[in-house]
């Protein structure tokens, strides 16, 4: 057992980003099987899977400064996140959007790699431009939908650059200040002509530039000292 625990740190995955903001419980499950509950400063690595509570916001910055902020009741992979300032030919960063709906925010790798920018989501992959964009996915519900409700699929909005979205059915860019569409993963991403109702409402905290340091960028800080809980 001993050397099991002290074996440990050589089988950790890449280090990816840091949680910088958290609104409630935020649970990472290894891509060994553990899970892992995430606080304040906590790493994230490749091959994680965030799951946030339904009422937790959680702030993801990644060690080229890119944001993901994940709402409340989602799922997502970090697939592979690599990035070194003096190697751009490694840049890669490939998410899975399983349920839920999050905001990105580009960041180094995006502004000189963005074809290297792939998030899946149940839909449609998204590509990037450089941009700021939210997503959310509105599964099919298992009744009936109740009046007002809106349709299942995938929702999206561009703050700022653009985005490329694309399925077996079609693909459709949308710039900044659009909305868009996708029902299914066989039908082609529309445009909508106003805002269909996309939920996120981040606490104002997480608009704020007090974030702490990512690790792996110069003049940020390196491993952290906050305690995670890893239940086995």
């Amino acid at each position: 057992m001993c050397a099991l625990l002290c074996a440990g740190p050589a089988w950790a995955a890449p280090v990816a980003g840091i949680v910088v903001q958290l609104s409630g419980p935020l649970l990472a499950k290894k891509a060994g099987g553990g899970v892992k509950i995430l606080s304040l400063k906590s790493e994230v690595e490749n091959g994680d899977t965030l799951v946030t509570e339904k009422n937790t916001y959680a702030m993801v910055k990644f060690i080229d400064n890119s944001e993901i902020t994940l709402r409340p009741g989602s799922t997502m992979t970090i697939e592979n996140f690599s990035f070194a300032a003096e190697r751009p030919d490694g840049d890669q960063a490939r998410f899975n959007l399983v349920k839920g709906g999050l905001r990105s925010v580009t960041g180094l790798l995006g502004k000189r790699s963005k074809e290297k920018f792939e998030l899946k989501t149940p839909t449609a992959t998204i590509g990037i431009r450089g941009t700021t964009f939210v997503v959310e996915y509105v599964p099919q519900a298992a009744q009936q939908m109740p009046a007002g409700a809106r349709a299942p699929g995938l929702y999206v909005q561009v703050l700022d650059g653009m985005i490329h979205v694309a399925n077996p059915g079609g693909a459709e860019h949308f710039s900044a200040g659009q909305f868009g569409f996708v029902p299914g993963n066989t039908q082609p991403p529309v445009v909508l002509p106003a805002d269909p109702g996309m939920q996120f409402v981040p606490p104002p905290v997480f608009n704020s530039s007090t974030a702490p340091g990512t690790p792996g960028m110069p003049g940020t800080a390196g491993k952290t000292g906050a305690v995670d809980c890893e239940v086995r």
